[in-house]
């Protein structure tokens, strides 16, 4: 079991955060911009890293941080799914946040240097790996072509939109394909499932990375699209943060066999993932 790193003073005690701005993504998905009171952050990110977030009195959770820019602020994009993430949605700009730092072992920026990348992503499954495309794009000289595959219900539910149709698709030697499940009125793009539609792109596996995060159905299919497809074990990663829960390894919560998700992830390869049970 690896040992938790931390940045911060105390990985149990939050800094204190005053909320920015907040931007609404999709009717269930809002975006949380954070800074540390006077300005600065409570702490530094990686790719892949997450922070948990309290609010009081409701409590607590843990969530992807979607970007972290220079010294400005910090980036969650978090959907509403429950009683904490229904309480975050109601606040203003103006609202402090407890936040504590960062978890999880992040994205292997350094070693897909060099590489293709291929983000695979599913509704809120972008968020995660938003942090790590922009982070190619902010470093663009380090890595190869970069292919971004991303799908939602509907258009409605598609995250980021800005970037997805505006932004990312001028970027250099980048590829943006977006798919909605079904077709509905205005929608001019692909129509059908993510999966399916990586099969269609078929991007070649020689010399690159793929990157998967999304509902677990469409990992389960898309990995094994990706196998079909000539990808490796060792060239496929993804993340299990939805097995984060405490964030430092000590409520035993994140354990999948030998693993503690918390500590030794939640980022790991295809490869490092077939050695778990398979509960994850």
């Amino acid at each position: 079991m690896s040992e938790h790193k931390c940045n911060c003073e105390n990985p149990l005690v939050p800094g204190i955060v005053e909320v920015i701005d907040i931007k609404d993504e999709t009717p269930d998905v809002k975006s949380f911009f954070v800074r540390s009171i006077g300005g600065g952050l409570p702490f530094d990110v990686m790719p892949g890293q997450l922070g948990m977030v309290s609010l009081l009195p409701v409590g607590e959770g843990m969530y992807s941080v979607s970007w972290q820019e220079e010294q400005e602020y910090l980036h969650f994009a978090i959907k509403r799914v429950g009683l904490m993430t229904n309480e975050l949605h109601r606040i203003e700009v103006g609202h402090q946040l407890g936040v504590r730092g960062p978890y999880g072992n992040g994205f292997p920026v350094e070693e897909c240097k060099g590489k293709d990348m291929l983000f695979i992503a599913g509704g809120i499954g972008l968020a995660p790996l938003r942090s790590f495309i922009k982070y190619c794009f902010k470093h663009r000289q380090d890595y190869g072509n970069i292919q971004i595959i991303y799908g939602s219900r509907s258009y409605a539910d598609l995250c980021f939109k800005d970037e997805l149709f505006e932004k990312w698709p001028q970027e250099k030697d980048t590829e943006v394909y977006i798919t909605i499940d079904n077709p509905e009125e205005g929608w001019n793009g692909h129509v059908g499932f993510v999966p399916a539609y990586l099969e269609e792109i078929n991007p070649a596996a020689e010399g690159k990375i793929a990157v998967v995060c999304g509902p677990p159905v469409m990992i389960k299919f898309v990995l094994q699209s990706l196998e079909k497809m000539g990808y490796t074990d060792e060239q496929v990663i993804s993340t299990l943060e939805m097995r984060m829960k405490c964030g430092i390894g000590k409520c035993g919560r994140c354990n999948v066999g030998s693993q503690y998700i918390c500590l030794d992830g939640p980022v790991f390869t295809l490869a490092q993932l077939k050695r778990l049970p398979p509960e994850w």
